[in-house]
């Protein structure tokens, strides 16, 4: 189970008006612990108004920098966005868990990647940026990244920088969808963009694998567009803002009661649940340290086995039907449908 530190916050820096980058003070007995892959996200933990809120973050420094940074952006009616855009400050003190996630980017040599990003989507892009051309130094990274303006456009100042220093084996290209910039696509990004890029800007490049942030529909429509233009779907790796409800799962969801036994840092714990709630909620409110951050089915903090019964997910972007198949679940987004269910924490 995620175990939380506490540390203090090192800086707090304005990126835009509505969005900060937060320096952690990890001290120096966690260092190892904190070790992280360019793609990561960890899990910050503060009272707010009297409420514990946890929210995942994604990690935008670079994985040999030895700082841990991550990017906020305040959206509405985010308790926790809005309090630490407006007034967390330098010193205070906050509590946090250790790496993790699947969005991954290991730099390798001689090799052509290829991003896509919008808004706060560049958070963990701009550490795999980063990554491949501190690291490789026979890599390119071209990145689009897509936002309203230049002034909403997070790391602005902080990419160009990297294009200057690295200008042979980094492309970076801006799309705007309000505002007229010169050297700056207008619009945003969707098939017609994807296609413009690999079509026709870089025809001659063979991209090894495509990484995107962003929300759903600009993912859905990138993948598909580099897929049918010579990118296997293997290699393109995504990480989405939030995800629709699947319908069909959902309607799989009725009213009843289960019986749910629960296995937790090796205890079992057992209570009963209505079928129309979740998994983790229900855990949680049985006073169960049940393991979550984003409770929005984007990243993998609350993942657990179905050992017995059955749950259906009504969100699922993460695990992979091999996954599912081993009976694996996201439990903010699981929902029994038998009397009785097991579901293990541990052996995940």
């Amino acid at each position: 189970m995620a175990t939380f530190y506490k540390v203090n916050i090192q800086e707090v820096k304005h990126e835009t008006a509505n969005a900060v980058s937060v320096l952690l003070e990890i001290p120096q007995h966690l260092k190892n612990s904190f070790n992280f892959v360019a793609g990561q996200y960890i899990t910050l933990q503060k009272v707010i108004n009297g409420e514990e809120i946890r929210r995942a973050y994604s990690i935008c420094s670079a994985p040999k920098s030895g700082e841990i940074r991550v990017a906020i952006k305040a959206v509405e009616n985010g308790v926790f966005s809005t309090y630490a855009t407006s007034k967390l400050k330098a010193g205070d003190e906050i509590e946090v868990s250790e790496p993790e996630g699947r969005f991954l980017l290991n730099p390798q040599a001689n090799k052509n990647y290829i991003g896509f990003a919008a808004g706060s989507g560049i958070t963990p892009i701009l550490s795999m940026v980063k990554s491949v051309l501190e690291e490789e130094n026979t890599s390119n990274f071209t990145l689009v990244y897509g936002n309203k303006s230049i002034a909403d456009t997070i790391f602005f100042d902080e990419l160009n920088a990297l294009k200057e220093t690295y200008s042979e084996r980094l492309n970076l290209h801006f799309i705007y969808s309000r505002e007229n910039v010169k050297n700056g696509l207008r619009g945003r990004i969707d098939e017609n963009v994807t296609k413009y890029f690999v079509k026709n800007m870089y025809k001659e490049t063979s991209f090894d694998a495509a990484f995107l942030c962003g929300p759903e529909q600009m993912i859905e429509e990138v993948s598909k567009t580099l897929a049918a233009n010579k990118i296997s779907k293997e290699n393109i790796h995504f990480e989405l803002f939030t995800t629709s409800i699947d319908k069909e799962a959902a309607a799989e969801v009725k009213e009843g009661v289960t019986e749910v036994k629960v296995l937790l840092d090796d205890e079992e714990t057992t209570f009963s649940m209505q079928q129309t709630d979740d998994l983790l909620a229900a855990s949680l409110r049985n006073n169960l340290d049940a393991p979550y951050s984003c409770q929005g089915g984007v990243c993998s903090s609350c993942m657990c086995k179905v050992t017995e019964g059955k749950a259906v997910m009504v969100k699922n972007s993460i695990l992979t039907d091999s996954e599912i198949e081993e009976g694996l679940v996201l439990a903010c987004q699981a929902y029994p449908t038998t009397p009785k269910i097991t579901i293990d924490f541990d052996d995940v």
